[in-house]
């Protein structure tokens, strides 16, 4: 009994490994740095204040369903596949400043 809470327990927290948000640096580390490094396709270079103004005036919340529903050459969700919105938020406010 013991070793079967003990595997329930386990498996719950891998499975709710994600219901905390990733960090910024680390989300654009893996999914968002190939792009937003060089302004490939036009996607606003990664601490470029200037190429970022104008989208954040739209608010995070527009950025965030801009990223899910794909931009131009960007896929939607860009190229994490295990994001959330706090996730993408994240990356965002990371990568604009």
């Amino acid at each position: 009994m013991k070793k079967l809470l003990a595997m329930t327990a386990v498996a719950a927290l891998t499975l709710s490994s994600n219901v905390f948000a990733q960090d910024g640096e680390a989300v654009y580390n893996k999914a968002c740095t190939v792009c937003h490094s060089m302004g490939v396709a036009g996607a606003p270079k990664t601490h470029d204040a200037a190429a970022w103004e104008p989208r954040l005036a739209k608010g995070l919340d527009a950025l965030v369903a801009t990223v899910k529903t794909g931009l131009n050459a960007m896929p939607p969700g860009g190229m994490c596949t295990d994001c959330t919105d706090e996730d993408y938020k994240n990356a965002i406010e990371f990568m604009s400043k």
